[in-house]
């Protein structure tokens, strides 16, 4: 196990003692630092778990990946890559830069694992976002990059399709596969796009436009559609129903939960935003078994939401994921958490 993750627990201790935002935002810092040093980087150098997958014809070193919301502006592709995820996500980029709501917008549930952030997809922009990833040698090396996009949240959502529709041209030659978020709790009114007929409007505008880029660039790059795990059973299988209708490639299940049931009385939970940790397992894992159900395997399905061992990545894979993505558990359990995650798949 290399230096870095042996220490993440002395360094828990001290991001804890921090503001939940600058923390994150020291973290990614401390690792643009260390793999910018070529002393650093080899110090802390960690085997690559290899499982190989095929997702979605992309061919994955193995199925632990990053979820997107930590790496908003896709700065830090290549620092995070060496931790030892099988493929990375980034975003959520809008076409314009915004600040994202006010802060405070992030909170610890350190006794239920949790946290609650309302962000609000502060980004610098699709330009920067763009640039960033151009500089970036993960898919140089072979790695799977997934683009994740959404809304500017001075657009009104009757408008939501055009952000949609920009995003997707930009990113479209830089991604392995994009992903469009219709799910964060924290843009006003966007979840209403998870609605059947709103989703289908949107759906088949990106199809359509999918179709022109894949032409104007000799490529089909898959599209995935991330949802919430507040759905209802009826609303799920509108999603199943739609997603195979559209040619889209993929669902990512899923996202933040709105609700606090399994943190009533702690600190914070009354705070707006939507919270993550181990509560959102079984609501991932309800979604992903109705999803597959009705799917069959013809659509992939990546399971995100509350996993913080390698268990519980198993069980994504068992309810019908294909690959798995982590978030919070990373800031609870450290960088370790991924190859336990590659282990427990392999056993699955």
């Amino acid at each position: 196990m290399s230096l870095l993750f042996r220490t993440y627990p002395l360094a828990r201790k001290a991001l804890f003692s921090m503001d939940p935002e600058q923390a994150h935002e020291w973290t990614l810092r401390a690792l643009q630092h260390n793999h910018d040093c070529t002393v650093t980087r080899l110090l802390t150098a960690t085997h690559q778990p290899t499982l190989p997958r095929t997702l979605m014809g992309l061919p994955l070193r193995n199925p632990v990946g990053l979820a997107a919301g930590l790496d908003k502006n896709g700065a830090h592709i290549d620092a995070l890559a060496a931790l030892g995820f099988g493929f990375i996500e980034v975003g959520t980029v809008t076409p314009r830069a915004q600040p994202g709501n006010p802060k405070p917008r992030m909170f610890r549930l350190p006794r239920a694992r949790c946290l609650i952030n309302r962000m609000g997809f502060n980004n610098d922009g699709l330009d920067t976002f763009i640039t960033n990833v151009q500089k970036s040698q993960w898919r140089r090396q072979g790695g799977i990059l997934g683009l994740n996009i959404g809304k500017n949240a001075a657009t009104p959502i009757e408008h939501a399709v055009d952000d949609y529709l920009r995003c997707l041209d930009g990113v479209y030659p830089h991604a392995d596969y994009i992903t469009v978020n219709i799910s964060s709790p924290n843009t006003k009114n966007l979840r209403s796009l998870q609605s059947h007929d709103a989703l289908d409007a949107l759906l088949a505008a990106l199809q359509a436009r999918r179709l022109a880029l894949a032409e104007q660039h000799g490529r089909r790059t898959p599209l995935v559609v991330k949802i919430a795990p507040d759905l209802s059973t009826d609303e799920v299988d509108a999603v199943a129903e739609l997603i195979p209708r559209h040619g889209i490639d993929g669902i990512i299940a899923t996202n933040t939960t709105l609700s606090r049931e399994a943190v009533r009385g702690l600190p914070y939970d009354d705070e707006a935003g939507g919270l993550s940790g181990p509560p959102v397992h079984a609501m991932s894992l309800a979604v992903i078994r109705r999803l597959r159900a009705h799917l069959g395997h013809d659509t992939a399905i990546i399971g995100v939401g509350g996993i913080e061992s390698g268990r519980q990545a198993a069980e994504k894979i068992q309810a019908g994921a294909d690959a798995v993505q982590l978030y919070t558990g990373l800031i609870y359990e450290g960088p370790a958490l991924i190859k336990a995650c590659v282990d427990a798949i392999e056993r699955v």
